[in-house]
């Protein structure tokens, strides 16, 4: 199977860090030419700084803040570039925040819905022209919360089932351009977010972190969280023209933690 990404253009959104970050080293090692971006200038530059000198392709960063529409449109006309053409887009987004029905305000849900769902959309729109040009390859990275609500994540349970139904609709009409788009739903995948996740719980039911962390792993039938390189893998091969078949479907990487059919 060849999953040579050799003269490819990647997007991968928030990806200095979790699985952003291994998306975008795994299609550079592929020998893709990757943009990473991301709020922060610092880690984005740490990003590049430690990862260029170990891949094939060109690792470079642009500052986006994904929840801006002016923002998203600089950055895909930058990335795309004189040549004014792009093959792969990855949407991704930090985690929603924690909260329940009433604990939740209008502000985070807002908040929530241009972050976690408008920004995949308006992310395409953008870069439709350009993937258009040569046909590509478009990932959305979201949460096994598409099969499964998981407790305390009522914005996860929301806007994640969201971007599935979303794809499912959208690869319908791109199919005819030659553009593949499917999702990937990632469970326990060792990142600071869900460390995160289990310090809070930890901190909520009185437990230490590595216990919290021990009961997790006990309910993944693989016995042990994931890597976000594991993760990566999948990823870089849904992206490459190793994939020729499939569009508009969700993959869920987790251990086989979810039950759901």
């Amino acid at each position: 199977m060849n999953v040579n990404l050799t003269g490819k253009k990647a997007l991968v959104a928030a990806s200095s860090q979790g699985i952003g970050k291994a998306i975008a080293i795994a299609l550079a090692k592929e020998g893709a030419d990757v943009t990473i971006s991301g709020r922060h200038v610092q880690t984005l530059e740490e990003t590049v700084k430690e990862w260029a000198p170990h891949v094939t392709g060109r690792l470079t960063y642009q500052v986006c803040d994904v929840s801006d529409a002016s923002q998203i449109k600089q950055l895909v006309q930058t990335v795309a570039g004189e040549d004014e053409h792009l093959d792969i887009l990855v949407n991704n987004t930090g985690g929603p925040k924690t909260g329940t029905l009433t604990t939740l305000t209008d502000s985070d849900w807002i908040e929530s819905f241009e972050l976690h769902l408008l920004s995949y959309i308006r992310l395409l729109k953008e870069a439709l022209p350009y993937l258009k040009k040569r046909g590509g390859r478009v990932l959305n990275i979201a949460s096994v919360s598409v099969k499964e609500p998981i407790p305390g994540l009522m914005l996860s349970n929301t806007f994640r089932p969201a971007i599935v139904g979303w794809t499912k609709t959208v690869a319908q009409e791109l199919a005819k351009d030659g553009i593949f788009i499917n999702t990937l739903a990632p469970g326990k995948i060792e990142t600071d977010r869900v460390k995160h996740l289990d310090s809070q719980r930890a901190k909520a039911e009185n437990q230490s972190v590595e216990d919290i962390k021990a009961q997790a792993e006990r309910e993944i039938p693989l016995g042990r969280y994931g890597q976000p390189e594991e993760f990566a893998t999948y990823a870089a091969f849904l992206l490459s023209e190793a994939n020729t078949y499939m569009t508009g479907q969700t993959l869920v990487i987790d251990g086989g933690l979810t039950k759901s059919l």
